[in-house]
């Protein structure tokens, strides 16, 4: 079993803005006074740099663009409807916003397996949408594909049941808390867990202070020092400038990069950035516009490939 991968899925945009959907429950979106082809434009930008950088370090990029017909503003997120696993199964997610259910597009499974990978099995969740149950892929769920563990916060986009299921399906351990925020003085569950931690080979990063429960942060950090990792705890400050919203990957010769927007690693501290180094190199990207509209960053651009190759 791999933790990383050398292999992401990123889908450019074509018709990116403020969510007005997603906004509800996902508190780091900021509205903007520019205009929406401007925003777009910029979205764009930091999208083609930010690719850029990971191939020149090897990392496989699998670039698809958006159908502009589709108007699918989060577009960009792949990572929340999808997530593919070495075993050749793909999960499918339901998801909370009604306008990003069209960002399943099944063509793009055509175009990873013409990539050269085998898709075997889908596994479905979809149909929960119906009922009003979510669960977005590895933006709800962190996973530690060596030790088969599921970290998930609950919120409003993550059900239990399903995590359970999910965990049933793919054979994962859950590990179950809900992690806050603090919005205008109260404390808000945050929307995504892979907003305030992050599962390398041999290190976490994560933001303990956003677990009130110490019962249940206890628990979280057993898990991580039994399975061995290194944690590299965060502040909730640093999570508000995305630094929990961070990737491994692998790029040229086998070299690991942890990947993160400029914002997450300008917030960090310099012993912070010793403990990462100590595992591998970081790289990172200027991705204000889309961290400020689309209130999510780096990680959750990437959706990771572990199919086998055909």
């Amino acid at each position: 079993m791999k933790q990383v991968t050398n292999t992401i899925v990123m889908i450019r945009p074509v018709k990116f803005r403020m969510n007005e959907e997603t906004a509800i429950n996902n508190y780091y979106q900021k509205s903007s006074d520019n205009s929406a082809v401007d925003e777009n434009i910029k979205a764009q930008e930091e999208f083609d740099t930010f690719t850029t950088k990971l191939k020149e370090v090897g990392v496989e990029v699998i670039i698809i663009d958006d159908k502009i017909e589709n108007d699918t503003p989060d577009s960009i997120f792949p990572n929340n409807w999808v997530s593919f696993h070495e075993n050749g199964d793909i999960g499918l997610y339901p998801m909370f916003a009604v306008n990003r259910r069209r960002e399943r597009r099944p063509e793009i499974l055509d175009i990873i397996e013409s990539s050269g990978f085998e898709i075997k099995n889908v596994v479905d969740y979809t149909s929960a949408e119906n009922d009003d149950i979510f669960l977005e892929g590895t933006g709800s769920l962190v996973l530690d594909r060596v030790n088969r563990k599921a970290y998930c916060a609950l919120s409003p986009r993550a059900d239990e049941e399903l995590l359970i299921e999910f965990c049933e399906d793919f054979e994962y351990a859950p590990v179950i808390f809900t992690a806050y925020q603090t919005v205008k003085g109260e404390r808000l569950a945050i929307y995504h867990t892979n907003v305030m931690m992050g599962v390398g080979e041999t290190f976490a990063v994560v933001c303990l202070d956003c677990i009130d429960d110490k019962k249940e942060r206890k628990n979280l950090s057993n898990h991580l020092k039994n399975d061995g990792k290194e944690i590299i705890a965060i502040t909730e400050a640093q999570v508000n400038h995305f630094a929990g919203n961070m990737l491994q990957v692998v790029g040229a010769d086998g070299k690991r990069y942890l990947v993160m927007s400029s914002a997450a690693f300008n917030s960090l501290t310099q012993n912070q950035i010793t403990s990462i180094e100590k595992h591998c190199e970081i790289l990172h990207s200027d991705l204000q516009t889309i961290e400020k509209l689309g209130g999510g960053s780096a990680r959750c651009m990437m959706a990771e490939v572990f199919l086998p190759q055909k």
